[in-house]
């Protein structure tokens, strides 16, 4: 992923080392403003001309363009999601024609953009009817480029995408927002260690042995917490409301009700294990060293474990 013309120099190295040349996308910032540069402003330092003598050296070849704009996660439904997906691949394009006469016309060019509540949605345009969704896939599929048309090709990335979190659901991109212990595909398993229901708070309140260190502290736009504890084991009346963690330390967490309901008690016991799902999954799984796998498909209440993920750690 280049954005500088001083990054390239370290090809040289890469491709010596590792026996090969490198495969090299171009950042483009569509306004999140974390890496890359702005599409009509692509040629920084003489970018293009060290792209060119890095290809005739041998160190890297140019595979298209890159953009991936977080900023869908601030957004509250599919359409949201579906103007952030639309607005990246112009920006790309946008890149692709403003340089046309800089870049390689020997092959394909990717273009390369999402997150995760893009790719979401992106499923609806797939399986769509509507006229608006095969408008955007006739979009998505042949992307008109100018002088790059027919040789684009466009591809939807996303790093959360297979497990999804409480942000993810927040954005409510694929419309499930409320069934989220059906859609998130990790959580942690944490014991209830004290239970007070019986006045000495101001809500009924439950402590439970996971805080920042097993769980994160990122924050979700649509509630103000640290992790909702899903449905299971719960009594099946209690599970109209949502538990969640209220108050976070370094080890341990405070858990109430969303509806601040001062008569309903957590229907929780000491020694209790609940299932509770991360803001922010990607910190929350940087936590452990492995994961513990169930199948829901074939054990409905997902506690048997099927296999043991060993996780790459360190930076």
């Amino acid at each position: 992923m280049i954005d500088h013309p001083d990054q390239i120099k370290f090809l040289d190295t890469f491709a010596r080392i590792a026996g090969f040349a490198a495969g090299v996308f171009l950042k483009v910032d569509c306004g999140y403003h974390r890496a890359g540069l702005p599409p009509t402003a692509m040629d920084k330092g003489g970018l293009f001309s060290k792209l060119g003598e890095m290809e005739k050296s041998g160190a890297g070849r140019l595979v298209g363009v890159y953009s991936h704009s977080s900023l869908s996660y601030g957004g509250r439904n599919r359409g949201d999601a579906l103007r952030h997906l639309r607005g990246e691949v112009e920006a790309c394009l946008l890149a692709l024609d403003s340089y046309a006469g800089s870049l390689p016309v020997d092959r394909e060019l990717v273009v390369s953009v999402g997150a995760t509540p893009q790719v979401v949605a992106a499923e609806s345009v797939a399986e769509g009817d509507d006229a608006e969704f095969e408008e955007l896939r006739k979009f998505l599929k042949e992307p008109d480029t100018g002088a790059f048309k027919g040789r684009v090709r466009v591809e939807l990335h996303a790093g959360n995408y297979p497990l999804l979190d409480m942000q993810q659901m927040s954005t409510n991109a694929g419309g499930v927002r409320e069934r989220f212990f059906d859609e998130v595909g990790a959580y942690v398993v944490a014991e209830t260690c004290s239970v007070y229901n019986d006045g000495e708070r101001e809500y009924p309140e439950a402590l439970v042995a996971v805080g920042t260190l097993g769980m994160g502290r990122e924050p979700c736009p649509s509630y103000k917490g640290w992790g909702v504890v899903g449905p299971w084991g719960l009594p099946a009346t209690q599970q109209g409301g949502r538990l969640f963690i209220d108050r976070i330390s370094q080890e341990h967490s405070i858990l109430r009700w969303e509806s601040e309901d001062v008569a309903k008690k957590i229907p929780l016991s000491v020694g209790q294990t609940v299932k509770i799902y991360p803001n922010h999954t990607c910190i929350t799984g940087a936590m452990y060293a492995w994961y513990l796998v169930v199948d829901s498909s074939s054990d409905p209440d997902a506690t048997k474990i099927v296999d043991v993920w060993v996780r790459w750690l360190g930076w």
